[in-house]
Formats: C-alpha cells, sequence, structure tokens
C-alpha cells in the first residue's frame, strides 16, 4: 500500500514539471530569441556605423586635399555633402568648413549660419561651444551688441571650454557698441584672470592703452584682428570620440569663391 501511495506521488509531481516546462518554455523561448535579436541588432548597428565613418574619414580627406590644391569648389562640395548626411563628428566639421570658407570670402552672416548648424551637430561640448564662439564672432560687425551679448553669455562661464574667448570677445563687442568704459573694465579683468595666455594679456594690455590714450576705434582694429583668429583650443577626435576618430579642425581655408556650391542667397 506504501509502495503505491509514493507511484501516485511520483506520478503526480512528474506531471506538475511537465505542466511547468511546458508554460515556461515560450517565455524561456521569446527571452532567447530577444537577447540573440538584441545582439546581431547592437553588432549590425555598429558594422554600419564603422563603415559611415570610414566612408566619412575618406570624403573628409578628400575635401581637405581639394582645398589644399586650390580647388575650392571641389572641396565646398564635399563639405557640404558630409554636413548633410555625415555621421555625428564628421557632419560638424563638414559644416564648420562650409562656414569657414564662407567666412573667409567676407560672407560674415552665412559663415555664422553654418556654425550654428555645426553648434547644433556637435557630438561634445568643446566642439559646440567653439561653434557658437566662431558663429558670434563672424556676427561681429553686422549684428547688433544685445544679439551678440546673448550668444556670448551662453558659453561665458567657469566650466566652459572657451570663457576666456568669449570674454574677450564680449569685450571687444561693447567696444564697438561705444561702451567704452565697460570694455575697458571687461580688459582689465582679463588681464588678472588666471589661464589668460600671454598672447590674450597682451591683445587686451593694448587695448587697455589705446583706450586710456583716447584711440578706441584703433582698440577695436587690434583686438579684433586677433580675436577672430580661431582660439588655441581645437577639438579633437580620439579613439573615445564621438564619431570614432575624426581628424582634428584643419582650420580655415585662405579663400573661397562666390559661386562655390550651398553659397547661401
Amino acid at each position: 500500500m506504501t509502495d503505491f501511495i509514493e507511484e501516485v506521488d511520483e506520478q503526480l509531481r512528474s506531471d506538475r514539471y511537465r505542466t511547468l516546462a511546458r508554460r515556461a518554455a515560450p517565455w524561456f523561448l521569446a527571452a532567447f530569441i530577444a537577447v540573440v535579436v538584441g545582439w546581431v541588432g547592437v553588432w549590425g548597428y555598429n558594422t554600419w556605423q564603422d563603415r559611415n565613418i570610414g566612408k566619412a574619414s575618406i570624403a573628409y580627406d578628400k575635401a581637405l586635399t581639394s582645398l589644399a590644391q586650390g580647388d575650392e569648389t571641389g572641396a565646398y562640395t564635399g563639405f557640404e555633402a558630409l554636413g548633410r548626411s555625415g555621421p555625428a563628428g564628421y557632419k560638424t566639421l563638414g559644416l564648420m568648413q562650409q562656414g569657414n570658407i564662407r567666412l573667409a570670402a567676407g560672407k560674415g552672416a552665412e559663415a555664422a549660419v553654418f556654425y550654428d548648424a555645426a553648434a547644433r551637430a556637435a557630438p561634445n561640448a568643446i566642439l559646440r561651444d567653439l561653434e557658437r564662439l566662431r558663429a558670434a564672432q563672424a556676427l561681429l560687425d553686422t549684428a547688433p551688441y544685445p544679439q551678440i551679448q546673448t550668444r556670448l553669455a551662453a558659453i561665458i562661464g567657469d566650466k566652459k571650454p572657451f570663457d576666456l574667448e568669449a570674454r574677450e570677445a564680449l569685450a571687444m563687442a561693447k567696444l564697438m557698441a561705444g561702451k567704452t568704459a565697460e570694455a575697458r573694465g571687461d580688459f582689465n579683468a582679463l588681464t588678472l584672470t588666471l589661464g589668460v595666455s600671454e598672447a590674450m594679456r597682451g591683445r587686451v594690455q593694448a587695448a587697455i592703452a589705446l583706450i586710456d590714450a583716447g584711440e578706441a576705434a584703433n582698440a577695436v582694429q587690434v583686438v579684433k584682428a586677433a580675436a577672430l583668429l580661431p582660439p588655441p583650443k581645437q577639438p579633437a577626435f580620439g579613439a573615445q570620440g564621438g564619431d570614432g576618430g575624426a581628424p582634428q579642425d584643419q582650420g580655415a581655408p585662405q579663400g573661397a569663391p562666390d559661386t562655390a556650391p550651398g553659397n547661401a542667397q
């Protein structure tokens, strides 16, 4: 009798295990499929991204070569393609180079449009603030002071990568707007700020001397000539960068055709 009861009990346990297994099997199978699909998706995305970055690198180098060889129209076309659909880092560089070309052609307002677009597409804060600074600098001669002040205020601060360059540009904007006393105060503050380069210190000291001599107009030219140059901190895309290793900024070209493709009208 005891053996019979144990046999029935064992049979009931076996039935319960089989029932549980049948119920759990679909869930285990779904989880396994989800893991496999997820892994394949990540692998496929990384492969696609690496392929796009490789193509963008080749296209960017080709555009830079065209620029170095004097083919400014061909270079602009290459940068324009990257600016439209390139991977994050290269899209920013393409837009930035288009801005450089327009600025070199004396079209500051058009250059600022490209710099603003580059800032929006930037994969990191350093590159974003650099393009914001360039946009403000490109508009110094044409935009009203309140607009320049708003643009530069956004990139001024202790933790901002281009704080000093933005403060110098804002002081120059004040000087150009006739706010001479405020500009002198800002220039003087820069001379006392830690981290100011010797080149910047020399510029602001020269501006202060000219202001004190009653030659504010000449001070504008002295500071502007240097402050409009790209700042010393340049963005670098290392192995850990947002675009997988894009090259560093190559700087503004020396000239550009007004008929370059993409020329804003």
